[in-house]
């Protein structure tokens, strides 16, 4: 039995990474902050489904919520086979008006709980000898976008500590590596105005939005790849940089 822990998995793209691993056969749980709403009806959608994820609950910026959140999902499975790293959150906000405290709550919620989440299980992973962990940042880490620096900010950190971690992992047979979407189509695009999308559709060779499975897609294949770390597979239908 193989398992699969997803945070951030009830909507968008880490509810599709979830449902791909469960079509997959995969054991999962899926981690939310506090849309308890959203919860509840992707567990119906689910198990109307035949699946039966498992759901927790934890803000996963707070160390005490991830490592109490990690010893339950370990007391209930005693093994993870892929961790993702999904939960995060956008800011669009002109620099000149963003706040220290808009800033580090961004970092807490898209950086610190990468790294809360990475430590509570390479422990285990390592002393099984294999184990595969997926952070999704976005191209914004990638390119920058203006409006968004602290977002952009927060997605390349995440691609440097993907790096990072991949080289320090690798001997153990422990792989690392991330995702790097595009413009998808999730709620995360409902502000954008039509001549917003207008324009990334031209800046997009495939011409269309992604979805959520595509991401999904990519995370299996990191997964299932043996000779596959520290890279960074872009999800974007080949948006110009």
């Amino acid at each position: 039995m193989k398992t699969a822990l997803v945070t951030g998995g009830t909507r968008g793209i880490g509810k599709a990474i979830a449902e791909a691993f469960l079509e997959k056969g995969y054991e999962v749980a899926i981690i939310y902050h506090e849309d308890d709403d959203a919860a509840m009806e992707t567990q119906n959608e689910f198990d109307m489904l035949g699946y039966h994820p498992v759901l927790m609950k934890a803000d996963l910026s707070s160390e005490v919520q991830a490592g109490r959140v990690f010893d339950e999902f370990f007391g209930l499975y005693g093994k993870l086979d892929v961790l993702v790293n999904n939960a995060g959150m956008a800011m669009e906000t002109l620099i000149q008006d963003m706040t220290a405290a808009d800033w580090d709550r961004i970092f807490a919620v898209n950086v610190r709980s990468v790294f809360l989440c990475t430590r509570a299980v390479v422990k285990r992973m390592v002393r099984e000898g294999e184990g595969s962990i997926i952070n999704i940042a976005s191209i914004w880490g990638e390119v920058g976008a203006a409006n968004e620096t602290a977002y952009s900010a927060t997605k390349g950190a995440v691609i440097a500590y993907t790096k990072a971690v991949a080289k320090e992992l690798a001997p153990s047979n422990v792989r690392v590596n991330c995702v790097s979407p595009g413009a998808i189509d999730t709620r995360m695009m409902a502000g954008f105005t039509d001549e917003e999308i207008k324009d990334l559709l031209e800046r997009i060779p495939l011409g269309r939005l992604g979805s959520g499975e595509d991401v999904a897609k990519a995370c299996l294949y990191l997964c299932e790849d043996t000779y596959v770390t520290g890279e960074v597979l872009s999800v974007g239908g080949g948006f110009s940089k």
